[in-house]
């Protein structure tokens, strides 16, 4: 990954996939924007970093001051290379209870959209850039305790083919980059019958590598494109 004088943005850099792939693009010489909702949460990785890390409050649940904090700190950052489209929940919801049916909808959904409205509308500006969002193998299918998870990635997955769509006619050079991690070790993952469980680093290392590379979409590892594939065959 020899990208150095590079700037990337990754909303979601507390922890899970999200810190590891902030970790390794400051690694190789990235200049890198981080997001969470709590300052505190970025604390170690700005110690550790230094002025190679620049940090701000985003709370994607609050969609509109998101889109507004996101396109400032991307002029802030003198101008984003790579934008990582990370922050997103998942609760189980053993009960259908509306509050983590709502929370997830106004994350995943809202939020999702808020971030990208940012991403798109700069890299535009720039007629260059990068754009990741994170979606899921859950796209694929429904599940009876996450619902409105699949939903939601589904909605991911759709929205960023319209979006790479919209983009390749205002500007050419900016990729979209749609990803769908299977089962990854991040607090997350809640699922007791979790298999081909892969390390974040390991999923960050991809993901980047799918980004950089400019593909439309990858799954992460990339054995979950097989049972992507077996999903789609498999009858209801």
């Amino acid at each position: 990954m020899q990208q150095l004088g590079k700037t990337a943005l990754v909303v979601g850099a507390s922890s899970g996939i999200g810190k590891a792939i902030a970790e390794q693009l400051l690694a190789a010489g990235w200049t890198v924007g981080l997001t969470s909702r709590k300052l505190e949460n970025l604390a170690p990785l700005l110690s550790k970093w230094g002025q190679q890390a620049r940090a701000k409050v985003i709370d994607v649940d609050d969609a509109e001051a998101a889109r507004m904090g996101l396109r400032a700190f991307a002029d802030d950052l003198g101008g984003v290379d790579l934008w990582v489209l990370n922050a997103g929940t998942g609760i189980l919801n053993r009960d259908f209870s509306w509050e983590p049916e709502r929370q997830t909808i106004a994350t995943n959904v809202l939020g999702f959209a808020a971030m990208t409205d940012a991403a798109v509308h700069h890299c535009i500006a720039r007629g260059a850039g990068r754009i990741v969002g994170i979606s899921s193998v859950a796209k694929k299918r429904g599940h009876p305790l996450t619902a409105s998870y699949s939903g939601s990635k589904a909605f991911v997955s759709l929205y960023l083919d319209g979006v790479r769509q919209f983009v390749r006619r205002k500007a050419p050079k900016v990729s979209v980059t749609e990803v769908a991690p299977g089962y990854i070790d991040t607090p997350l993952q809640q699922f007791d019958e979790a298999f081909w469980v892969a390390s974040a680093d390991t999923a960050a290392r991809q993901i980047i590598a799918a980004a950089l590379a400019g593909r439309k979409h990858a799954y992460v590892p990339r054995r979950w494109g097989l049972i992507a594939a077996l999903l789609s065959l498999m009858p209801r």
